[in-house]
């Protein structure tokens, strides 16, 4: 087959929904006794709903509602559940919803299809959900008779400049009121390394004494580092800083058409490696500790794992290890799909940020598109000031075939895990790393889902603290003590790490849970490794001098 068909489906459909919903179609017409059975439960749950809407209407009460509208938040207006009109529409709504994924359900294809078919139908059906109407959803209708229209006429406005600006894709955040090295990624510090991949940034000190052991923040470059450093209050390593440890983060280059080949041995040595040079020679300390998230995790263990002496302890954030189980990207690692991928890689040179943040915004529609819809198109509403969501716009490319490289060894092939790895022609091998582990996983996380990041704790020589926290994929890497911050863990962050189970929910049962944020935990865990107290080292040194103040120039690229 030549590469022009091959491109031309990567543009239009790179994660082969459509094609697997043709294909589940296909094996649904296969299957009538299944799909009698999927008709029958529509035809039964549909039946109730004039019952149930005559008992919301004279007001008899004990209606049993749809059980998938309970914790919608798409659905929270009193209005859906008393009012008999709209009530009917959300009952008869969810019956259909129901019935699209029974069918899919029904059609008995094989995982990957199945699971590719039922996302693109869950799509669909939360594009048409009655809350994305207009003329459906009550909170826009009330909000347009409170404002006299004025609340649908900015809704036009706003979505017209959407269309025209963004290609439809709405405004999500307010990109003033944030800017880097202002009020993000704005900790103290300089630059004192540079290379063709990343700038290296040492953080000054913020109390008289620091513990012996730096600390390398290792970030992933899916996005910007200072998702480690988002803002003041909120920022792990200003957290770290004010615990007493010397800091540094790497910040990696936004890859061009020139870094196509670029490869994730180059990654490896090019990044950790060569920062873990600069960290030594500019603080003499014989170990240095690394704080990583998410890739950079990955990439740290890596290093960890080719017999790098120079690493101390490692805290793993969200981190995926062991790809046998890795969630909603499980579907996206396939051979088709890597080979879309590639060819979709082959033109540019890399993978743009923007296609990278379109598929994961498909991934969790509901809450970072169609709300939008809403808000923004609807109701009128000016986009909020959130921190977290201006960094998560402000997306990297990846490099062709560092990129492939990383997504054919890794997730689909699982060598890491397997022990079959090999990095700069070292074998990788997590059970020879004999230095502590702390590994962070959160509750909410769809991208590294905390049973997977429970299963990289066990590919090390030896027991790793595992602590898993409140929040998501980035909620739980900012995660600083609020109200709603809670972490489990056994033991004390002070003491020995205890064995885990190799049951994930074996360790849940045990485990305590807390009010605390698992920073202070960490901080516990941290500095009782982390060497004596002494006078903080001199920023930069003779061999790598500061060059420029942090943030850098990497990160506005």
């Amino acid at each position: 087959m030549s590469l022009l068909p091959t491109r031309i489906t990567a543009e239009i459909d790179p994660l082969g929904w459509l094609e697997s919903t043709f294909r589940t179609g296909t094996d649904i017409a296969k299957n009538p006794r299944s799909v009698a059975r999927a008709a029958g439960r529509f035809v039964n749950r549909i039946a109730t709903v004039p019952d149930n809407t005559a008992r919301v209407a004279f007001g008899l009460g004990d209606v049993d509602a749809a059980p998938e509208s309970v914790r919608d938040r798409r659905f929270s207006d009193t209005a859906w559940h008393e009012n008999p009109a709209y009530f009917a529409v959300l009952e008869s709504y969810f019956a259909a919803r129901a019935l699209a994924l029974d069918l899919v359900d029904s059609a008995e294809s094989d995982a990957v299809t199945t699971a590719k078919a039922r996302a693109f139908v869950e799509l669909l059906c939360d594009a048409l959900s009655p809350s994305n109407s207009p003329l459906l959803n009550p909170t826009v209708l009330t909000t347009a008779i409170n404002t006299g229209g004025k609340s649908l006429v900015r809704g036009a406005r706003y979505a017209a400049s959407d269309l025209v600006n963004r290609n439809g894709r709405p405004v999500r955040v307010d990109m003033d009121a944030f800017t880097v090295g202002e009020n993000m990624a704005c900790t103290e510090g300089q630059v004192v390394f540079r290379n063709e991949l990343i700038e290296l940034i040492q953080y000054a000190p913020q109390t008289d004494q620091v513990h012996a052991t730096p600390l390398l923040a290792s970030p992933p470059w899916i996005n910007k580092y200072y998702i480690m450093d988002l803002g003041p209050g909120r920022s792990l390593i200003e957290w770290a800083v004010q615990h007493g440890r010397t800091v540094f983060a790497i910040s990696y280059r936004n890859p061009d058409e020139s870094m196509r080949s670029v490869t994730f041995d180059d990654y490896l040595e090019l990044g950790i490696r060569s920062a873990l040079g600069a960290v030594q020679d500019i603080t003499g300390a014989p170990k240095v500790d690394v704080l990583a998230v998410c890739l950079g995790g990955a990439m740290t263990a890596i290093a960890a794992g080719t017999g790098d002496d120079r690493i101390g302890d490692l805290t793993l954030i969200n981190t995926i290890l062991d790809y046998s189980e890795t969630g909603d990207l499980g579907f996206m690692t396939d051979p088709k799909t890597l080979d879309n991928l590639d060819a979709l890689m082959a033109k540019k040179g890399y993978l743009s940020g923007d296609s990278m943040a379109q598929t994961f915004d498909l991934l969790r529609a509901n809450d970072l598109i169609f709300s939008y819809w809403v808000s923004r198109w609807m109701l009128g509403e000016a986009p909020p000031a959130f921190d977290l969501l201006v960094w998560n716009e402000d997306s990297t490319n990846m490099p062709a075939a560092m990129h492939t490289q990383y997504l054919r060894q890794l997730y689909s092939e699982n060598l890491l895990a397997q022990g079959e790895l090999k990095m700069c022609d070292t074998a990788v091998d997590l059970s020879a790393f004999d230095g502590d582990v702390y590994i962070v996983g959160a509750i909410g996380d769809h991208i590294v889902p905390w049973k997977t990041s429970y299963a990289g704790a066990k590919l090390f020589g030896k027991d790793a603290r595992y602590i898993l926290s409140n929040g998501g994929h980035i909620a739980g890497i900012v995660n600083p003590a609020s109200k709603k911050t809670w972490s489990a863990a056994i033991g004390a962050p002070d003491a020995p790490s205890p064995e885990l189970p190799a049951d994930p929910d074996a360790w849940r049962d045990a485990a305590t849970v807390t009010k605390n944020s698992w920073w202070d935990d960490w901080a516990v865990w941290s500095s009782t490794r982390a060497g004596e107290l002494q006078d903080p080292p001199t920023m930069g040194s003779a061999a790598h001098p500061v060059i420029t103040p942090a943030p850098g120039t990497y990160v506005l690229e």
